[in-house]
């Protein structure tokens, strides 16, 4: 069979000209026909991922509740004034010298919970206002939510930065 592309003489039963690659064709009267030319499986793209996998730090589980618990201890903040404060610093003091990880998420959660009491402050002068009353809701909300978040991922040997954080412990 020549090509009809190139010309090119073709051996009998070949599907693809050698010289150029095109499909050749067979006419049906002049016996069995080749099979049909099966479609090639075409190779997927890896799926992407919606965000980079966060890093992971890999600490004894004895530190790491202990990091927990000093994000987990700013919560005595709700019942005991200054308890947000109180909390993780007693555990950072306690602990900073044992560990790395404690040392690093007591100051981390220390610096954000100093930040949320001044903000808190500042909301409540703007009580007379009238503006503190929902800013007061809010930042007690955030407050709760991101300390929450911070000791899940610290649990899980992952770094959290807390957002609208004064560093005021380096």
């Amino acid at each position: 069979m020549n090509c009809p592309a190139c010309g090119t003489v073709a051996e009998p039963g070949s599907r693809f000209c050698p010289k150029c690659g095109a499909a050749l064709s067979y006419d049906v009267g002049a016996g069995a026909a080749p099979p049909p030319p099966q479609p090639q499986p075409q190779p997927q793209p890896a799926p992407y991922s919606a965000a980079p996998r966060p890093v992971t730090v890999a600490e004894p589980q004895d530190a790491r509740n202990w990091a927990m618990g000093a994000h987990l201890s700013a919560l005595i903040g709700f019942f005991i004034p200054f308890g947000n404060v109180i909390g993780p610093l007693v555990v950072w003091l306690v602990k900073k010298d044992q560990s790395a990880l404690v040392d690093r998420e007591g100051k981390e959660s220390l610096n954000f919970q100093i930040s949320m009491t001044i903000y808190l402050l500042v909301c409540a002068v703007l009580v007379f206002v009238l503006i503190g009353i929902p800013l007061l809701f809010i930042l007690a909300v955030l407050d709760l939510i991101f300390t929450i978040v911070a000791a899940v991922k610290v649990s899980n040997g992952e770094t959290f930065r807390y957002p609208l954080t004064i560093r005021f412990l380096t």
